[in-house]
């Protein structure tokens, strides 16, 4: 989470059922942080955005169990050695993340397990992630 107090942009990465995990989690770090974060596919970053990043880029990588655990480990490992800040939330990660009692499950403790730290982020940068900037709890549409 310290890595993270000072950064403006990041990226969240994710693939198969963790790909839905980095687009909540890239929004709630737009929501609750005010950091511009884009989520991407492990397929999908290496083709165009990993042009954005250099040396201390800030790089979150969802690697909960299942197929999809292996290329993104590799991927993170890539990216450190490409200079990237990279925080992995996977078991016995920087972000470690509880499994449930079925891999299937996993998605949901992974972003439960995210909460608390995006929370304590937004904390950590002064702001109140209960009351996001021009964000109510309401939304009326017409």
């Amino acid at each position: 989470m310290r890595a993270l107090v000072d950064a403006d942009r990041l990226f969240v990465i994710g693939r198969g059922t963790g790909l839905a995990i980095a687009m909540e989690a890239a929004l709630k770090f737009k929501e609750v942080c005010g950091i511009q974060a884009e989520a991407f596919s492990g397929a999908e970053v290496k083709h165009g955005p990993m042009a954005l990043v250099d040396e201390g880029f800030p790089l979150l990588v969802f690697a909960p169990r299942g197929p999809a655990q292996a290329g993104l480990l590799a991927l993170a490992d890539e990216m450190r050695k490409r200079g990237a800040r990279v925080l992995l939330a996977a078991p016995g990660g920087e972000l470690p993340l509880v499994s449930a009692s079925a891999e299937d499950l996993d998605p949901i403790a992974a972003i439960q397990s995210f909460y608390p730290m995006v929370e304590a982020l937004a904390r950590a940068r002064g702001l109140d992630p209960d009351s996001p900037r021009h964000l109510s709890k309401v939304t009326k549409t017409h």
